[in-house]
C-alpha cells in the first residue's frame, strides 16, 4: 500500500530581500484526485548584511558581473539548504524523510516581454543541486521558465495554489499578496481555475523599504511608524501613479527592474522633502495601485480583499487600502486562519507537488501563456 502522508518543505527568497522563508507541509494524498495540504511549520532567516549586499550588487545592471552571480548561485544554495535542515531539526523532523523540497530561488532578473534584442527571460538562483546534497531529498526548482516558454510572462506564480487553498462557494475572494512586488490573485465565487485572473498591481513595500534605507538605515518601516508621521505629498504621489505600468492591461508582471533602487534615488534627485513625507507618499502609492488594479474586478455583490506577506503587517498600508477599496471587506490572511508570513512558502510546496506527480500548475488566464504546462525542473537525490 502506497503511502499517503507525507511532509515537504517550500523556500522563499522574495524580492524584498528579507531573507529565506521555509514552510513544512503536510501532504495527504487519500484521496490522489484532491490532495489535502497542512500547514505544519514556519521559520525564517534572515540574510546576513553582506550576503545582502551581494546579492543587492547582483541586482544592479552597472554593477553586477557574471562572477558574481555564479558564485551568489552556490552561496544561496548552501543557504537555502542549510535553512531547510535548520527549520526540520527545529520541528523534530529528519530532513531526509521529506519527500521533496520545492525552492523558488532568489529573482535576479524578470523580462517578461521582449524588448529589442531581449527575450522575455527571467532568472532565479540558488543552485537545486547543492539544495539536494544538503537536505538529502529530491528538489523542484525553475518554476516560472516554462511558463515563459510558451508565451506567458511567468508571473505571478502562486494563482494555483491560491485557487486550491482559498476557492470559496460563498463570496469572490481577491488574495492581494505584498511583497516586494504586489500581486492580486482574483478567484470569482464558484469560479473554475479557468476563471481565475492573477497579475501585479505595482510596488509593494519596495520604494518603502529602499526609502526606510535610505533615510534611517531600517529595512522596513515598522508597522507603518515613519508612514503614520508624514504628510502626502501630491506632486510626488501624481508622479508615482503617472507610472506607465499602473495603466497597463492584465495580464501584467513587474520587478525591481521598473520599481527598485534607481527609481527611487532617480525620484530623490527631483523632490525635497522630510523622510517621513516620502515614506506615507509612498505608502499611499502602494495602495492606490492595489486599488487601481483590483478595482474593476471587486464583485459588486461583495468581495473579501485578503491580505498577506510582508506589507500585511504594516498597519498604516493597511488602512489606506482599506479607505481606497470602501467596496470590498478587506482582511489580512490571520484573519481567516492562513500565515501572512508562510503564504508564498506553502505555495511553493502545492506547485512542487504537482510538478511531482506530473501535473500542470501555471494557470494561463493569469500569467498569458498559451496553454497548461508542469511547472520547474526536478533534481533527484
Amino acid at each position: 500500500m502506497s503511502q499517503t502522508i507525507s511532509y515537504a518543505a517550500g523556500i522563499m527568497s522574495g524580492t524584498s530581500l528579507d531573507g529565506i522563508d521555509v514552510a513544512i507541509v503536510k501532504i495527504d494524498t487519500s484521496a490522489p484526485e484532491d490532495p489535502v495540504y497542512e500547514f505544519a511549520a514556519f521559520e525564517s532567516y534572515p540574510f546576513e548584511d553582506e550576503t545582502k549586499k551581494r546579492i543587492m550588487t547582483a541586482l544592479s545592471i552597472d554593477n553586477s558581473d557574471v562572477a558574481l552571480i555564479c558564485s551568489l548561485n552556490f552561496e544561496l544554495g548552501k543557504l537555502f539548504g542549510n535553512a531547510v535542515v535548520a527549520a526540520c531539526k527545529k520541528n523534530n523532523l529528519a530532513s531526509e524523510a521529506l519527500r521533496f523540497v520545492a525552492s523558488h530561488g532568489q529573482t535576479i532578473y524578470h523580462h517578461p516581454q521582449k524588448e529589442g534584442l531581449l527575450e522575455p527571460s527571467t532568472l532565479q538562483i540558488g543552485e537545486s543541486s547543492v539544495i539536494a546534497e544538503i537536505v538529502k531529498t529530491d528538489v523542484v526548482s525553475d518554476f516560472r521558465y516554462r511558463d515563459m516558454a510558451v508565451g506567458g510572462q511567468g508571473a505571478p506564480i502562486v494563482p494555483y495554489s491560491e485557487y486550491i487553498l482559498y476557492r470559496s462557494n460563498y463570496v469572490q475572494r481577491i488574495l492581494q499578496n505584498i511583497g516586494g512586488i504586489s500581486n492580486a490573485t482574483i478567484i470569482p465565487k464558484e469560479g473554475m481555475l479557468k476563471n481565475v485572473l492573477a497579475f501585479d498591481t505595482g510596488p509593494g513595500n519596495m520604494i518603502i523599504d529602499e526609502l526606510c534605507q535610505h533615510f534611517y538605515q531600517k529595512p522596513y518601516d515598522s508597522n507603518g511608524s515613519f508612514a503614520k508621521q508624514g504628510s502626502i505629498h501630491q506632486g510626488l504621489l501624481s508622479e508615482f501613479m503617472s507610472h506607465p505600468f499602473i495603466a497597463k492591461q492584465a495580464p501584467k508582471t513587474t520587478g525591481r527592474e521598473e520599481f527598485g533602487k534607481d527609481y527611487v534615488h532617480d525620484l530623490l534627485a527631483k523632490y525635497q522633502m522630510p523622510a517621513n513625507d516620502w515614506i506615507k507618499t509612498a505608502t499611499l502609492f502602494t495602495a492606490k495601485a492595489i486599488a487601481e488594479g483590483v478595482r474593476p474586478y471587486v464583485d459588486k455583490t461583495g468581495s473579501e480583499l485578503i491580505i498577506g506577506g510582508g506589507g500585511s503587517y504594516n498597519s498604516e498600508l493597511v488602512k489606506m487600502i482599506t479607505a481606497e477599496l470602501p467596496e470590498a471587506q478587506v482582511m489580512i490572511q490571520e484573519d481567516i486562519g492562513f500565515s501572512s508570513e508562510a503564504k508564498e512558502a506553502v505555495a511553493m510546496v502545492i506547485l512542487g507537488h504537482r510538478t511531482m506527480e506530473r501535473l500542470p500548475s501555471n494557470v494561463p488566464s493569469a500569467t498569458g501563456a498559451a496553454k497548461e504546462v508542469i511547472l520547474g525542473k526536478i533534481t533527484y537525490y
